[in-house]
């Protein structure tokens, strides 16, 4: 993957601040812009309003969060559930286990 391709709105700054500053700012900067779940009526259309203000589409509640997300423990469940194995089928244990009792 090119640098290009991960630094999305952030090649607006060229050749300027350097490569690692502006993969951090564009890691934030897309976490901010993205839709967010929200706390009231769990709809995926909460959009950040100023720092901090978080605004839903649809039942239009208003309410407080963290600067760039609407909490952090959010951002580390969705990171949690990306970094999982896959689950081991339940028919692969018991063909293993056959194979073991045989011999």
């Amino acid at each position: 993957m090119k640098t290009e391709e991960k630094l999305g709105s952030v090649k607006r700054f060229g050749a300027r601040y350097g490569r690692k500053p502006k993969l951090k700012f564009s890691k934030i900067e897309a976490e901010q812009r993205k839709l967010h779940k929200c706390p009231y009526c769990n709809k995926i259309a909460v959009k950040r309003a100023a720092a901090g203000i978080w605004k839903c589409r649809k039942c239009n509640a208003k309410f407080t969060g963290k600067a760039y997300s609407v909490s952090r423990k959010i951002i580390e469940k969705e990171a949690a559930i990306a970094e999982e194995e896959p689950v081991v089928e339940s028919e692969e244990i018991e063909e293993t286990e056959e194979v073991s009792e045989e011999a």
